[in-house]
């Protein structure tokens, strides 16, 4: 029974390896290093696979372990059951001295292929790559050169790891045809390396290149650079330059002296215009006539200024009259003359000839009767006035006794 179980076990192994032997293993199996930065990749034929699709298996131990006595060994795993053609394996930690064994396969519906082994060693074959940056100062006629490390994949100096690590220097003077240019070279560990001997005022390009000699690893140059150099500076061209700040602190200055100028012509007009009140209205709302100062009202001049009532009245018209005979123009009884101040001007009525102006007894009378009315109106208007102002004053002051009011009649010019 046990012989039997034995035979069926036997045949079951011997049909499963034949089974995976069946599965065409991955092939090309190369590393893609820069600097701390790797990557396995391979190739597989996809026709081995038919309609299934293919993943892979990435596996990595250290070499020293395969010599162990111990009959289990454990692979770490770096990509499990993946599509990609490819493993990045520098999130691995890998050391960069360490020897490694790196090996990969193929798995198709539950099927394995056999394992593609590889040996890896960074520090012989990871490749070294070119300066991050490089950067040109002049100085003088000589020319800097600042050159920074290649950073490994944490960011930090690959000197950290290759301490005899190295540039490589070439430049060369920049012309149409470079193939005419002499180019010179200069190696050194430093990062600030500084070219000597150049032509002042002169076009040069430079590239740099790392390098490690133990393993004979070089990196490819960096795209060139190129600066001017520089030199003395000639006479006239410091006069010009000289020149040239006169000018722009001359036209500073006039700018400035310009704006200060309209600012204040601006204030100015804004807050003191020019046109100024006339002299007749300072007289009334200012101190004084040459004062800005307004005047405060008080009670008293307010009770003087405010009216009541304004009557306007007809200035009384003054009639002249021309060449009436004396005994044929009676004079009004309004119109007599007085003996209180009235004036009368008479003419020789003898003595003058006729003036041309005629008129009949009607017309005369009419004549009459109308001044009559009008200075009668005008006496009667300014009386009104006189008596209200009669009035105001009584108001302001009680105590005085009230006279009466003299009127003087009009005056009226009568010319023969």
């Amino acid at each position: 029974m046990s012989a039997a179980l034995y035979l069926c076990l036997l045949s079951w192994y011997l049909h499963n390896s034949a089974a995976e032997a069946e599965l065409a293993p991955p092939w090309d199996v190369t590393m893609s290093t820069m600097n701390t930065h790797y990557i396995l990749s391979w190739d597989w034929d996809q026709s081995a696979a038919g309609s299934h699709n293919v993943t892979f298996t990435t596996q990595y131990v250290a070499k020293y372990k395969l010599k162990s006595k111990k009959k289990s060994l454990n692979w770490s795993t770096s990509c499990e059951e993946t599509s990609e053609r490819s493993c990045d394996l520098t999130a691995c930690n890998l050391h960069y001295l360490g020897i490694y064994m790196l090996r990969v396969r193929a798995n198709v519906n539950g099927r394995h292929s056999t394992w593609v082994q590889k040996e890896f060693c960074p520090d012989k074959d990871a490749a070294v790559g070119a300066p991050t940056k490089v950067n040109l100062v002049p100085a003088g006629s000589d020319l800097d050169v600042f050159i920074s490390d290649p950073l490994t994949s944490t960011n930090s100096s690959m000197k950290e790891h290759l301490p005899k690590l190295y540039y490589h220097i070439l430049y060369w003077e920049r012309s149409v045809d470079r193939q005419t240019s002499t180019t010179q070279q200069v190696s050194s560990s430093a990062n600030v390396v500084t070219l000597p001997n150049l032509k002042p005022w002169t076009w040069y390009c430079v590239s740099v290149q790392t390098r490690y000699d133990f393993y004979n690893k070089s990196s490819s140059f960096t795209s060139p650079h190129c600066v001017q150099t520089e030199g003395a500076t000639p006479w006239w061209q410091i006069f010009v330059y000289f020149l040239g700040s006169l000018v722009i602190c001359f036209l500073v200055m006039l700018l400035s002296l310009y704006g200060s100028f309209w600012c204040c012509k601006t204030f100015k007009t804004t807050l003191y215009p020019p046109n100024q009140l006339p002299t007749h209205f300072k007289e009334y709302l200012c101190d004084s006539p040459a004062s800005d100062v307004p005047r405060l009202l008080t009670p008293e001049s307010e009770s003087e200024l405010l009216c009541d009532n304004v009557t306007v009245c007809p200035e009384p018209a003054v009639l002249e009259i021309h060449n009436p005979p004396p005994e044929d123009f009676p004079i009004p009884s309004g119109l007599e003359p007085e003996s209180s101040g009235r004036h009368s001007r008479q003419g020789s009525s003898s003595s003058s000839g006729d003036s041309g102006v005629y008129s009949t007894g009607g017309s005369s009378n009419l004549r009459q009767s109308n001044i009559t009315k009008s200075f009668a109106d005008a006496q009667d208007c300014w009386k009104g006035i006189f008596d209200s102002e009669l009035v105001k004053m009584q108001e302001m002051a009680p105590d005085v006794k009230s006279q009466p009011l003299i009127t003087d009649e009009s005056t009226v010019d009568i010319s023969v």
